[in-house]
């Protein structure tokens, strides 16, 4: 029997000491100060606006990779089949045209790019 009421004020003993370890999150909340309350807010909006600043970053490279892709497929004037000696449909005016979009753009995104980076790693003080 004593081994019994031993186990369980050892079990009675360990809640207590665990209710007591616990605080009210609540009354926690309430009871910060003015400077602990800014210098969350400053964290969580730091977080917050770099992690999109790296989304917007990563979001430009992906559109400089898929437009370099496309402007390479332009090169592409593959024969319809392998016997063939005609080109398909190839229009040069409109090669040239898409050719000289395609290029502008890349040129403008990568300037994007570059911007985005440094201002980044001015901003967060972190390397991308």
């Amino acid at each position: 029997m004593s081994a019994l009421f031993s186990v369980k004020h050892t079990q009675i003993y360990k809640f207590k000491k665990m209710e007591d370890e616990l605080k009210p999150r609540f009354i926690e909340s309430l009871q910060r100060n003015n400077d602990q309350i800014r210098e969350d807010r400053a964290r969580t909006i730091g977080a917050d606006s770099e992690l999109i600043y790296r989304r917007r970053i990563e979001d430009i490279g992906l559109k400089i990779k898929r437009l370099e892709r496309e402007q390479e497929g332009l090169i592409d004037i593959s024969p319809l089949d392998r016997n063939s000696l005609t080109f398909a449909d190839f229009q040069p005016e409109a090669f040239v045209q898409k050719d000289i979009e395609l290029s502008l753009t890349i040129r403008n995104l990568n300037i994007q790019l570059e911007v985005a980076i440094k201002r980044f790693e001015y901003l967060f003080g972190k390397t991308f």
